[in-house]
């Protein structure tokens, strides 16, 4: 019998684990010092499946194309028939060893001029690569990431829409973009109709809320475990745009989330996990473990009391992702600098609504 949940996707019939498995840390260690190479990562992904995931989310960008292959050999290992996917459009370096979100600059070269953003021969050679590298037929769903200025939203969504048509795509949907740019995105769509999104991600969780303002979504690693606990991942992350510093309100939410965890006797990685899918249709968890028990919410109720104990102590932040550093650009009607990743760049809990 299955641990885990299965909802529908937003408003559509196909269903998804709760949670979904991100994959951001498999593929290969020269890509990222806390990516798992390949018999870990497998192994992680069975894990993931004898518990009842049966969606996994990745993207082309994860280890350049390594995080692909490796579900590409899972699937063939370990499974006979295809798990629902979500997948994101970004730029794949030729070096495996270059993290593209790290390097802005790299569309200046001629061979990466045209494979980044939203153009429709940007978005089929995207999908085509992808589905030649986890050697299936479809992806389900389609997620794009970011909004990308310099393309008319009528050329994304009408290759989207033919995309859904050709049958590589059952769903389409976004991440991580300014309200009123999926509004116009699927103002496109509907006007001329073609396939409209189903799906929307942002970075959600009880340490950033600010998506409530507009759109929903996801959740970062950092509330599964106390306080000033280090991981390879946190380390990691130093220095970089990536590296998550708590204020005093983060911290007092962080010491509530384990002291339920004492109360209720479990993870921490589960109280928020069952915070967020309050909230959403499909968190995403990016796990480097074979502790994926840790992040089922069957058995974990959070009353009334409890969410608003965990909620109180939240305080307004800056907006960050589409709205921070290089993308600050964009959401002021500026040429993107498209940086795609996957759910988020933390790795933590992402969800779609």
């Amino acid at each position: 019998m299955s641990t885990v949940q299965y909802r529908s996707l937003g408003k559509t019939g196909l269903k998804v684990s709760v949670p979904i498995l991100g994959t951001m840390s498999f593929g290969t260690s020269i890509w990222a010092s806390r990516v798992l190479n390949e018999e870990p990562s497998i192994k992680t992904m069975k894990a993931a499946w004898d518990l009842g995931i049966d969606t996994i989310d990745t993207t082309n960008t994860y280890s350049n194309g390594k995080s692909e292959r490796l579900i590409a050999k899972f699937i063939e290992k370990v499974i006979t028939f295809l798990a629902p996917r979500s997948k994101y459009i970004g730029l794949v370096a030729s070096d495996p060893t270059i993290q593209s979100f790290f390097r802005p600059s790299l569309d200046k070269l001629p061979k990466y001029v045209n494979p980044r953003g939203l153009s429709r021969a940007a978005i089929f050679n995207a999908v085509d690569a992808s589905l030649d590298r986890l050697e299936t037929q479809y992806i389900d769903p389609l997620q794009i990431h970011r909004f990308d200025a310099s393309v008319t939203p009528e050329e994304t969504l009408k290759a989207l829409h033919d995309l859904v048509h050709s049958g590589k795509v059952h769903y389409i949907g976004a991440s991580s973009m300014c309200c009123w740019q999926s509004a116009m995105l699927n103002d496109a769509a509907v006007r001329n109709g073609w396939t409209n999104f189903v799906s929307m991600q942002d970075e959600y969780s009880l340490l950033y809320r600010e998506e409530e303002r507009e759109m929903l979504a996801h959740s970062s690693g950092v509330l599964a475990r106390p306080v000033s606990t280090e991981t390879t991942r946190i380390n990691s992350t130093k220095g970089t745009p990536f590296e998550r510093k708590l204020n005093n309100a983060d911290a007092t939410i962080v010491n509530r989330v384990e002291e339920l965890s004492k109360k209720k006797n479990s993870k921490m990685s589960r109280i928020v996990l069952a915070w967020v899918a309050s909230r959403v249709s499909g968190p995403t968890v990016g796990i480097s473990s074979l502790r994926l028990h840790e992040s089922t919410i069957e058995g974990i109720e959070l009353t009334p009391e409890e969410m608003t104990y965990l909620e109180e102590p939240y305080e307004p932040k800056a907006i960050s992702g589409h709205l921070a550093l290089r993308y600050r650009r964009s959401c002021k009607g500026m040429k993107a600098d498209l940086s795609i990743d996957m759910m988020w760049w933390l790795g933590g809990v992402a969800a779609v609504s």
